[in-house]
């Protein structure tokens, strides 16, 4: 069986950076989820799709360690850095010139 260990990107609705320093440990499916065809739900022929908890770990290590202890292989996805590009208040109120932008083009 294959995992995806990752760490997941804050919610839309989280405004803090707060319980998200978890890594999450997900089976990939092994066969396409189809809609039954009494009910309608959808449902996979593998057991590991139903899986609703992902599983946390708090560090990546402890992640791969487990996915090794089963004998699964893993895909570790690094997360993107953040970038914060540094801001004043005043710049939101600063009015730009045209006039002032030929002259700092033209010097």
């Amino acid at each position: 069986m294959r995992v995806r260990i990752y760490k997941p990107a804050k919610s839309a609705a989280q405004a803090g950076r707060a319980k998200n320093h978890s890594w999450l440990l997900e089976p990939e499916l092994l066969t396409a989820r189809m809609p039954e065809p009494l009910m309608g739900w959808l449902s996979a022929g593998d057991t590991y799709s139903e899986m609703k908890d992902r599983l946390r770990f708090p560090t990546a290590e402890e992640a791969i360690a487990f996915a090794v202890r089963n004998g699964w292989d893993y895909v570790l996805e690094q997360p993107s850095e953040r970038r914060i590009s540094p801001r004043n208040y005043l710049d939101n109120f600063r009015i730009t010139r045209p006039e002032d932008e030929e002259r700092k083009a033209s010097s």
